[in-house]
C-alpha cells in the first residue's frame, strides 16, 4: 500500500511541480512518435501527473478495501489513470482552443451607422458617434454637403484613423 499512495503523491507533486514551471519541462516530449502532432499534448506533465496520482491513489483504495492483491490493484489504478489523463488531456485541449479576440480596426466602420453630434459644414468637418465593436467612438466626419445635428448617416469610407466620410440616411 505504501508504494501505492507514494506514486499517488508522487503525481500531485508532479503536477504542482508542472504548474508552478508552466511549461518549462514540456519540450522534453516534443517529437515523440512518428506522426508530428500525434501525441499533441497528450504526454504532457499535467496528464502524466494525473495518470500516476490515479493510478497510485485508485491501487491504494482497491488494496485497502479489497482482497484483489497488488496486481489487481494495479490494474484497476492503471485503469482510473488513464481515464483520468484522458479527462485531462481533453480540459488542457479545450482550455488551449480560445481563438484569440481581434481587435477593431478603422475599416470595419464602413457600412455602420452613427448620428452627427456637430453639425457638418458643406466641404468642412463635423463630427459623428458610431459604435465601433459595441463602444460609442466620436469621429470627425466629412460629408458632400452640409448635415445638421442629430441626423442618422452612414460610414461610406474611413478618411483615416480619426476622420470618416458620411451621408445621410434617407428614410
Amino acid at each position: 500500500m505504501a508504494l501505492f499512495l507514494g506514486l499517488g503523491i508522487a503525481g500531485v507533486v508532479l503536477l504542482v511541480l508542472a504548474l508552478v514551471f508552466d511549461g518549462v519541462l514540456e519540450g522534453l516530449f516534443d517529437g515523440v512518435g512518428a506522426v508530428e502532432g500525434l501525441f499533441d499534448g497528450l504526454l504532457s506533465l499535467p496528464v502524466i501527473a494525473g495518470f500516476v496520482s490515479m493510478l497510485g491513489f485508485g491501487g491504494a483504495i482497491v488494496l485497502g478495501t479489497t482482497g484483489l492483491g497488488a496486481g489487481g490493484a494495479a490494474v484497476v489504478g492503471a485503469g482510473a489513470g488513464v481515464g483520468a489523463g484522458w479527462l485531462t488531456w481533453r480540459l488542457s485541449r479545450a482550455l488551449m482552443q480560445e481563438e484569440p479576440g481581434t481587435s477593431p480596426r478603422g475599416t470595419d466602420l464602413v457600412g455602420t451607422s452613427g448620428f452627427v453630434v456637430t453639425p457638418i459644414p458643406a466641404g468642412g468637418y463635423g463630427e459623428v458617434l458610431v459604435y465601433l465593436a459595441g463602444q460609442p467612438v466620436k469621429y470627425a466626419a466629412k460629408s458632400a454637403g452640409p448635415v445638421e445635428r442629430g441626423t442618422e448617416v452612414w460610414v461610406e469610407q474611413v478618411l483615416s484613423a480619426t476622420s470618416v466620410a458620411v451621408r445621410p440616411v434617407d428614410r
